[in-house]
């Protein structure tokens, strides 16, 4: 399965640099309108087979206009909503008690999978409930699957499940809105990520595109 994984479009809290991790969370700005009206012809030599979207309105908006280009019904799956910043909900994203949510997910993408973050979930659940739908996307038998998710979400089940992608690469390189992580394989072969934000990631070990650290969540 080819597997597309997009960052939804820009929302009052991403400018603002909020935490901002709830359900249902907030819309789109005019910005994440138009990036999600541009994603269509970003996505236009992908032949899309099925289109997800989590249960946060942000990326069933961002969603919405490939969905109407493709004909496709967006599945709205919880499992792939952004990674609940808990007690830390809402803080400026880059004081250092938000910084730690940061710490936190990707100490769940190096392994350390028991640890919680406070007030929230664990690594273990949040990382079962992404590759639950991941699961039931390839159990479809779609050849190319988009799904429409979160920046933090996207880039630590990447750095988790993706061969070629370890912690270092992921939390170096933030995505932008809309940015999209391309992917190759299944839940019983593994995964090898093809391209990040349009540079081509290069195997394990090779090193890859040059990137910016951390960044925040949303």
């Amino acid at each position: 399965m080819r597997l597309l994984l997009v960052r939804h479009g820009q929302t009052p809290s991403n400018v603002d640099h909020l935490l901002d991790t709830a359900v249902p969370g907030p819309g789109l700005t005019p910005l994440g309108e138009a990036q999600a009206a541009a994603l269509p012809g970003a996505l236009a030599g992908e032949d899309v087979e099925a289109l997800y979207a989590s249960t946060l309105i942000r990326t069933q908006r961002t969603a919405a206009p490939l969905a109407a280009a493709r004909g496709l019904e967006v599945i709205v799956r919880d499992g792939i909503r952004e990674l609940s910043a808990g007690d830390l909900e809402m803080l400026p994203g880059h004081t250092p008690q938000a910084e730690r949510y940061l710490r936190t997910v990707f100490a769940w993408a190096a392994g350390d999978t028991a640890l919680r973050m406070p007030g929230g979930e664990s690594g273990e659940e949040a990382l079962a409930r992404f590759d639950a739908v991941v699961a039931e996307a390839d159990a479809s038998g779609a050849g190319t699957v988009v799904m429409v998710s979160h920046g933090a979400a996207i880039r630590v089940w990447t750095a988790a499940r993706a061969d070629n992608v370890d912690v270092a690469f992921a939390a170096a390189r933030p995505l932008e809105n809309t940015g999209v992580v391309v992917l190759e394989g299944s839940p019983s072969d593994g995964w090898k990520a093809l391209s990040w934000e349009g540079a081509v990631v290069e195997p394990a070990g090779e090193g890859g595109p040059a990137g910016e650290p951390l960044g925040t969540a949303g």
